[in-house]
């Protein structure tokens, strides 16, 4: 029943979206490690076809990311896990964002998202108010219901298709792979991307690439 609600909601959001009335945004988060899945290939027959690894795997690269679906990926990337103070750092760049676009013409944005203890906090909740003022708004998808959440098409996309079977020296090579997949993605879609940078807490200069 509520999952049936929900979807509800999101097709009525979604119609909203193409009628121009908000902006409509999808966000979850993902993980790569050093080695990425091989694939299945064909070969001539004699040596064993084989994939040379890195020493040693390592800690893992986080991405929380954002999509609006043939437009722009906004994402942000942390060695190790995202925390709830990363993920409301993230959100506060993008609650400006929102409210430079409502003040100039009057669109709310909309983020889709679910209900994973970084998104729930304490801490969030005290700032949804905040974003909401700011023209930020957020739909909460109902428990395991991931197929609602259209930028997972994208990170299958990323993993199977852009990086699959590559084996990274380190973190900041890995990071840097990460980087170009997506910039190869959004080329092929026609999308454009914009990163958060962490350290900084503002959108990272496109001409340089360190996290």
């Amino acid at each position: 029943m509520l999952q049936a609600r929900k979807q509800a909601d999101l097709d009525l959001l979604r119609q909203a979206a193409r009628d121009g009335y908000i902006r409509l945004k999808y966000l979850d988060e993902s993980g790569f490690d050093r080695w990425s899945p091989v694939s299945y290939s064909w070969s001539l027959m004699g040596p064993q076809k084989c994939q040379e690894q890195t020493v040693k795997r390592s800690r893992r690269l986080s991405i929380l990311g954002l999509w609006e679906p043939g437009q722009e990926i906004s994402y942000g990337l942390v060695v190790g896990s995202l925390t709830s103070a990363s993920y409301i750092r993230f959100m506060d760049w993008q609650a400006t964002r929102a409210q430079r676009l409502f003040h100039r013409t009057g669109i709310a944005t909309v983020i889709v998202q679910d209900n994973v203890s970084i998104h729930t906090s304490k801490a969030v909740q005290q700032r949804l108010p905040i974003w909401q003022a700011q023209g930020l708004d957020v739909f909460q998808l109902p428990p395991y219901c991931s197929e609602m959440n259209q930028i997972e098409t994208e990170w299958h996309q990323l993993k199977a298709h852009e990086i699959r079977g590559e084996m990274f020296e380190d973190t900041y090579d890995l990071a840097m792979g990460v980087m170009a997949g997506l910039n190869r993605r959004g080329t092929q879609a026609g999308y454009t991307l914009k990163r958060f940078n962490f350290a900084s807490n503002r959108q990272a200069n496109p001409k340089i690439l360190t996290t």
